[in-house]
């Protein structure tokens, strides 16, 4: 009558899922970034296996949609430097990478992109920001100040945008 409870966890997930990103500061949006890139890509490995071809498929645009449009697309080149411009090359060749895999139906290939970005993931929760809050602004919690702003911290207004 009021759908099912599958829809409703759904539901509950996307707003857990919401919630998350409005409260994360731009360091931790990038970890979901990669988070979520590697769920699609197990999903996608799950759905190759199963010989699920349009799911397979599904799942590879979305990891290849988070490379390209969350990770790739929130680099600052003009202030990452020459960081900035071999993560784009290598998410470009992440994203050549996924496409191949889905055209050869290889899992050699998913697993060689889930360790890169592991790597990664790995050295960028190193560079974590040490504070677990930002800095109260006029005494709200959760408010980020002008001052607390990082360098190494990507673009993250071109995410915010859509």
């Amino acid at each position: 009558m009021f759908g099912s409870s599958q829809s409703g966890a759904n539901a509950y997930a996307k707003v857990g899922m919401e919630t998350g990103v409005i409260a994360a500061n731009p360091h931790k949006l990038i970890i979901m970034l990669f988070e979520g890139a590697q769920i699609a890509l197990n999903n996608a490995l799950q759905q190759m296996q199963a010989g699920n071809i349009p799911e397979k498929g599904k799942a590879i645009s979305k990891a290849i949609m988070i490379i390209e449009n969350g990770l790739r697309a929130s680099l600052d080149k003009s202030v990452g430097g020459e960081i900035a411009i071999n993560l784009d090359a290598l998410y470009e060749y992440m994203g050549g990478r996924l496409l191949l895999a889905n055209l050869n139906n290889d899992p050699a290939i998913i697993q060689e992109v889930q360790t890169l970005l592991n790597d990664i993931k790995s050295a960028w929760e190193e560079i974590a920001p040490q504070s677990a809050a930002p800095a109260p602004v006029n005494g709200l919690p959760g408010q980020i100040q002008a001052s607390s702003y990082d360098a190494l911290a990507p673009n993250m207004s071109r995410l915010m945008k859509a």
